[in-house]
């Protein structure tokens, strides 16, 4: 790795075997908050570490995931670990059926712990074997079958660059834009809950937000950058110490994103494709937007409010 993130690293992963207790942080620190599982010298290795968090998942869905996962990772000529975390408190029967289809040697199941949310889910899993990557990944993608081939032979070019996120397109084939500049409470309440006739008197500002307006091609260093699938290096992954546990559901991903920026670089790589089920958290029920309107108060009071 290229000396500059390197250094970052050896700083910042510093007593990474420790256990590691809850820190209040002022938002300034580049890690986020603590983990809540000792971590262990690794004995196991392999290339790719995949964690899905999973909660009351959809079948046919989480099947198609870890299809296209699978024939990506194999594509890749990669040796991998998936591990799935079940936050359904009563866990899901059906889960240890679906996991053949992706055709990786000896998948994890962890379970049992209850919805401990979405980041610290993905935590739960940091170290647990030696990897050089970490894909943190939603169970509502779609993999194209060169996507991780090609994610990988660009963090190979790019021995700076510490997080990759894909091009996404939705199942109507349209474009979702995952990279973003920094947002102000109006673009949120706008995107969240507006109905589409309102959200038309402000397309400019909306499709700034967006960054409809940057140019194809490799983009780097955004704002912020969503969550659904996002490739770490795995030092540096374990060096921002994962995600920040005060975020239950929502914003964990782009607080993690600006963390990354203080350390190396973040790149959306337009070969590397995946398509996205998913919806807005007003669409989901009136639980995700209470948490949706509780973790975008907690992302403005670290990082800085925005109000237009």
């Amino acid at each position: 790795m290229e000396n500059g993130l390197r250094a970052r690293l050896g700083v910042l992963s510093k007593g990474w075997n420790l256990t590691w207790a809850w820190d209040d942080r002022n938002g300034s620190d580049t890690t986020g908050g603590a983990l809540s599982v000792v971590r262990h010298d690794a004995t196991q290795a392999c290339d790719l570490l995949v964690s899905v968090v999973v909660f009351k998942p959809d079948r046919h869905q989480l099947q198609r995931t870890l299809q296209t996962l699978g024939e990506s990772v194999r594509r890749a000529g990669l040796s991998a670990l998936l591990v799935i975390v079940d936050n359904t408190p009563a866990g899901t029967p059906w889960l240890e059926e679906v996991l053949p289809v992706s055709r990786i040697d000896q998948p994890r199941i962890m379970s049992g712990h209850g919805n401990v949310g979405f980041g610290r889910g993905h935590n739960m899993t940091i170290g647990l074997v030696r990897a050089s990557y970490h894909l943190v990944l939603n169970p509502d993608v779609e993999f194209e079958p060169l996507a991780l081939r090609n994610a990988m032979a660009f963090m190979g070019n790019q021995p700076d660059c510490a997080l990759v996120v894909p091009e996404v397109v939705s199942p109507a084939g349209e474009r979702e834009h995952l990279c973003r500049r920094y947002p102000s409470v109006l673009v949120l309440a706008l995107r969240g809950f507006a109905p589409g006739w309102v959200n038309r008197r402000f397309t400019r500002l909306l499709a700034a937000y967006e960054m409809r307006d940057a140019p194809d091609g490799i983009l780097w260093d955004p704002p912020v950058a969503g969550g659904c699938c996002m490739l770490f290096r795995a030092d540096a992954l374990q060096a921002l110490m994962g995600f920040d546990e005060r975020f239950f559901l929502y914003f964990e991903d782009f607080d993690l994103s600006i963390r990354t920026r203080r350390l190396g670089r973040v790149a959306r790589v337009p070969s590397v494709r995946i398509l996205h089920h998913g919806g807005g958290a007003a669409r989901k029920g009136h639980v995700h937007v209470r948490a949706f309107v509780r973790s975008a108060f907690a992302f403005f009071s670290l990082h800085g409010w925005r109000w237009v």
